[in-house]
C-alpha cells in the first residue's frame, strides 16, 4: 500500500531529509541501528548533564528526569533489536551533525542566551530525529521495523515539544521564537552541506 509523503515542514524543519537516505539506511542496517543506539545513550546522558548544570530549575529537573529513563530504555530497545537480528553494537562514531550544531551555540555573554541555546539545540536534535524516524517508519520494506520506528517517532515529537515548552517557561516567548527561527535556518543550511549517509541517524 502506498504511504503518504512526509510533510516538508515536520516540527518546523525547513529542509526534509533526502529520500535516498532511507534506502541507504536499509542497506546499512547494522550501522544505522548502532548509531541509533548511541544517539539514545547520548540523549540520556545529555539530559543528566542539563539536570546537573541547572539543579535549581525545578521545572527542568522534573521535566527531564523521566526523559532520562525513557531515553535509556530506548537504548536498551535498540540493543535488543540488534541482538535479535544477530547484529553487533559497533563503536560510537563522531556525530558531525551535532558537532556542527554546537558551533552555532552562543559561547559568551550572559547566561540566559546560552541556556536558551542549550534547550533549543536539544529541541532541534529531537525534531530532526523525529523526522528521520518518520522516514524509516514509512520507507523501510521491513514491516516490523516500520512499526518499531513509528514508536520512536512519536516519542521524539514529545521530547521536542518538552524542550520548547521548557525554553518558553524560562525565557520570554518572543525571544524563544526569534532564536528558534535562527536555529531552523542554520540547521537547514547545515543539512544541505552534509553527505547523505545511510550509516548515520543524522
Amino acid at each position: 500500500m502506498e504511504t503518504a509523503p512526509a510533510p516538508k515542514n515536520i516540527l518546523g524543519l525547513q529542509l526534509p531529509t533526502d529520500p535516498r537516505w532511507v534506502d541507504l539506511a536499509a542497506i546499512s542496517l547494522e550501522d544505522i541501528l548502532t548509531d541509533h543506539a548511541w544517539c539514545e545513550q547520548k540523549a540520556a546522558t545529555s539530559c543528566i548533564s542539563l539536570i546537573q548544570r541547572y539543579p535549581a530549575k525545578k521545572r527542568l529537573v522534573e521535566g527531564l528526569s523521566p526523559i532520562v529513563t525513557e531515553e535509556w530504555g530506548h537504548f536498551r530497545l535498540v540493543l535488543a533489536e540488534l541482538d535479535k537480528r544477530g547484529l553487533n553494537l559497533g563503536p560510537q562514531r563522531k556525530d558531525e551533525y551535532v558537532n556542527k550544531l554546537m558551533e552555532f551555540q552562543r559561547k559568551g555573554g550572559s547566561e540566559e542566551p546560552r541556556f536558551l541555546d542549550r534547550l533549543l539545540i536539544f529541541a532541534l536534535i529531537e525534531a530532526r530525529s523525529c523526522e528521520r524516524f518518520k522516514r524509516l517508519s514509512e520507507g523501510l520494506d521491513d514491516a516490523y521495523l516500520r512499526q518499531f520506528y513509528r514508536r520512536f517517532m512519536e516519542s521524539e515529537a514529545g521530547h521536542y515539544h518538552l524542550f520548547i515548552e521548557l525554553a518558553e517557561s524560562y525565557v520570554d516567548k518572543e525571544t524563544v521564537r526569534k532564536r528558534w527561527a535562527e536555529w531552523l535556518a542554520y540547521e537547514a543550511g547545515l543539512m544541505s552541506t552534509l553527505e547523505v549517509r545511510g550509516d548515520r541517524m543524522h
